[in-house]
């Protein structure tokens, strides 16, 4: 049984603090108190017993860790707080460059518009880092349904030892575009938005459909001017995960376009929601490195536009019409 630590009490991170305590010791990492006892859910097989995740305390990271054989980590925090963790995480020093981790974080950094392996690689060793993408709603991992995910890293071997502590309801896929895969989680949460915005106004499936497909084309093509691989874009880490997160009410992103559609201004969206929406982060991000890059960028430019206060019909609208 494998020990594996997971950084991040959000919903991702709990979610995948349950799928992998199907066959491992997970110990999970926040600063918010947990209630982890609702994390054991019941399966249909009597005799399976899941490993209900325990809380560690930072003071006792360590301890623990350097008790472990092999020890695996996930980070799963939000990528607007990313620097911030690692920069505070002092307890970390000893073993920075020795740790396995699999990153869930997606989105760009604020600023300076590093993509998140940009900005973990400049404290972790790179070739022990992983990243994980794919079409992936924490609620459905919460009740073991069935999904497919990307690993993404340059180190195949490490790649298949996280691939192996994945439970049976998750088929899990070895790639190495780890530039692909950080684009397309960043910018399919942008897309997402501009998805929420097109039903919220209530403009059919017909503009949903050119909608989502000029944004495929439009993550692709951002992507290959940074050496991204198109088939990423084409695959579960791209089309994949652009669909579901783009036609769900499950997914903030799409909410938070839902809500704009609607008349609610983004303050009380992000209250309601109570967690983080990565793409309004992103959308900003897109933006400015587009202008600096000469990138054509048309659907980020407009839900920009929208989340700075633009009208939201005639943001999207100026998409899908002629002009």
């Amino acid at each position: 049984m494998q020990n594996i630590f997971v950084f991040g009490g959000g919903a991702w991170g709990m979610a995948l603090s349950h799928a992998f305590s199907q066959k491992n010791k997970v110990f999970v990492l926040s600063r918010r108190n947990l209630s982890l006892q609702k994390y054991n859910i019941n399966t249909d097989n009597k005799n399976h017993k899941t490993n209900i995740p325990m809380q560690l305390d930072y003071k006792d990271f360590l301890t623990c860790y350097n008790n472990s054989s092999r020890p695996l980590c996930i980070i799963a925090i939000a990528s607007a707080f990313l620097r911030e963790f690692i920069q505070n995480a002092n307890f970390l020093e000893s073993i920075k460059k020795n740790m396995n981790i699999l990153v869930a974080s997606k989105g760009i950094e604020q600023g300076s518009g590093a993509f998140v392996n940009e900005i973990l690689e400049q404290y972790f060793t790179k070739n022990r880092l992983c990243y994980l993408a794919g079409p992936s709603f924490a609620k459905e991992v919460m009740a073991n349904l069935p999904c497919a995910l990307v690993i993404h890293s340059n180190n195949e071997e490490l790649s298949k030892q996280y691939s192996n502590c994945f439970p049976d309801f998750i088929k899990t896929y070895i790639q190495n575009d780890v530039i692909g895969a950080e684009i397309a989680g960043a910018y399919k949460n942008v897309i997402a938005i501009a998805g929420g915005i097109c039903d919220g106004l209530k403009l059919g499936n017909n503009a949903k459909a050119s909608l989502l497909s000029r944004g495929l084309v439009e993550m692709a093509r951002f992507g290959a001017f940074f050496g991204a691989k198109q088939e990423t874009f084409l695959g579960l880490s791209g089309s994949g995960d652009l669909f579901l997160t783009s036609n769900s009410t499950m997914s903030r992103n799409y909410r938070v376009g839902f809500g704009l559609a609607n008349n609610k201004s983004l303050k009380q969206i992000l209250e309601e929601l109570r967690e983080v929406a990565e793409g309004v982060y992103s959308a900003k991000s897109i933006v400015e490195i587009a202008k600096k890059h000469n990138l054509y960028t048309p659907i980020a430019n407009e839900v920009q536009a929208i989340l700075d206060g633009g009208a939201v019909s005639i943001g999207l609208k100026n998409l899908l019409t002629k002009k």
